[in-house]
């Protein structure tokens, strides 16, 4: 799978941008991701802040990731704003009979996909090798534009799970 994604960001969105990242606890098929993508477009085309538009983007990456970002340059997101946009996930949750709020879920490259562990198995799959402080994670916790673009998807080691990697792990050379 190609992971470069910076290429579908908007250019003419501030580096400050707000970003929220919803990981689905499985990937949706083509249809559903279709139908996900023109709820996203659908969205963002009515995201208000107080009657006031928001310059919002939504999109869904790898199948299974719907990152929203506002530009706060324009106009800052109130917290009705914010409640409406997580409105959406709440309904793609319900519509897909997936999760979208599991923060104990961390998804990981492993074999050229997308594989999901649960955080309280984390030292377990290094002890037995299937992910090593090298394998990409995807940091979910990026919450700018910038952040997105350049510590979304970062090797283990270099996230906050950096300190619940076990210690003397080996990293690959």
């Amino acid at each position: 799978m190609n992971w470069n994604y910076t290429h579908l960001l908007p250019d003419n969105f501030d580096a400050s941008s707000r970003v929220w990242i919803y990981q689905s606890s499985r990937p949706f098929g083509i249809a559903e991701a279709l139908e996900i993508e023109t709820l996203l477009h659908d969205f963002v085309a009515s995201w208000n802040t107080h009657g006031t538009p928001v310059k919002g983007y939504g999109n869904l990456f790898f199948g299974q990731f719907v990152v929203l970002m506002a530009d706060e340059t324009a106009a800052g997101v109130s917290g009705c704003s914010t409640d409406s946009s997580v409105r959406v996930i709440k309904a793609i949750e319900e519509r897909f009979k997936v999760s979208m709020f599991d923060r104990q879920s961390l998804a990981f490259v492993v074999k050229d996909k997308v594989e999901l562990l649960p955080l309280s198995q984390i030292g377990y799959a290094v002890q037995n090798g299937f992910i090593s402080p090298d394998t990409i994670y995807f940091n979910n916790l990026a919450a700018t534009k910038q952040e997105l673009e350049s510590k979304w998807l970062v090797p283990a080691k270099d996230s906050w799970l950096a300190a619940r990697l076990p210690k003397g792990t080996p990293v690959a050379q």
